[in-house]
């Protein structure tokens, strides 16, 4: 049985070496000399890619695929899947936040249920208490807005059958949301805790995240449409009960209305509802155009390490 080992390289240069140490020792005594690691530089800024490719002239397990620039972790994680030929998979993130000596404990709970995937959830969220009340709290929102209940905490480091990655790959969306994926895909997926180690400061701010949450909430659901439509409905039927009371105000009581300030309320509550019912539609049809154009989400630049038609491509 060959394992790959897929990880993906953006400012990791402090960590490559130790990391590229720590999982060649932890796969070789799980599966000998039957093993590939494949590294994708995400457009590093730093040093990243050339202490990688050192790694791989010295090697030969080694595969460095570098992309022509940054397309974003999701997508370059895509990519050194679509790179992986290996019966078991086993995904992790190169900044020993997530160790590689998890591999054993995963393999050996996959060989006991039978299941295509083990990834790893957090026993505490990592981060200080904004990181781990806004993590919470995205979860939920998504889970609201899609009716999708993708398990909280979860971090990168899982190891997965050949045929879930085959599934997993096939998705072509140009907007990934990994962890949606993840959970789409289906096949049998069983979690284990454990304990993610906090080496560097979370990229992923408060706009990020609710740019995120855009994102997979658009990606995944109509639900914000149908949301758009039944507020539509109820605003109809007010205002028909409104006009209703006017007129029957007008021909029985007959006294003169008040209350323009409400009125002018009214028209401002309106047309920021209309703005925002626009800009929502907008997000969909951007999606619609990015997804007809049909761009590839990544573009490699060069392979280093592997066969020559690989350095090729």
């Amino acid at each position: 049985m060959k394992l790959s080992v897929v990880t993906t390289l953006y400012r990791s240069a402090p960590y490559v070496r130790e990391f590229h140490t720590r999982v060649s020792a932890t796969a070789c005594a799980c599966v000998g000399d039957h093993y590939e690691i494949i590294m994708v530089n995400d457009g590093s800024p730093d040093d990243s890619l050339d202490i990688a490719v050192a790694l791989a002239g010295d090697d030969r397990h080694l595969r460095v695929v570098d992309l022509s620039r940054n397309f974003g972790h999701h997508k370059a994680i895509m990519t050194g899947l679509e790179h992986a030929t290996g019966d078991r998979v086993y995904l992790i993130d190169s900044d020993l936040e997530e160790e590689p000596e998890w591999l054993p404990a995963f393999a050996e709970q996959m060989e006991q249920t039978g299941c295509d995937v083990v990834y790893g959830v957090q026993e505490r969220r990592k981060g200080d208490t904004f990181e781990r009340w806004s993590g919470r709290w995205f979860y939920r929102g998504f889970k609201a807005l899609t009716g999708l209940e993708l398990p909280e905490d979860v971090v990168t480091a899982r190891l997965m059958s050949r045929r879930y990655v085959e599934a997993l790959v096939s998705h072509r969306e140009r907007e990934i949301f990994l962890a949606g994926l993840w959970y789409i895909t289906g096949f049998d997926q069983r979690p284990r805790r454990v304990k993610k180690h906090n080496t560097s400061e979370t990229t992923y701010t408060l706009t990020r995240k609710f740019s995120l949450l855009v994102n997979s909430v658009t990606s995944f659901s109509n639900a914000p449409l149908i949301g758009i439509f039944n507020i539509g409905v109820v605003i109809s039927m007010a205002a028909v009960a409104y006009f209703a009371y006017l007129l029957i105000n007008w021909a029985i009581l007959s006294r003169p209305l008040s209350g323009w300030t409400s009125v002018m309320a009214s028209i401002w509550l309106l047309g920021g509802m209309i703005i925002s019912f626009i800009g929502v539609l907008g997000i969909y049809l951007s999606k619609v155009y990015s997804e007809t154009k049909q761009r590839p989400y990544t573009i490699v630049r060069r392979v280093y390490g592997g066969d020559d038609d690989d350095a090729a491509r």
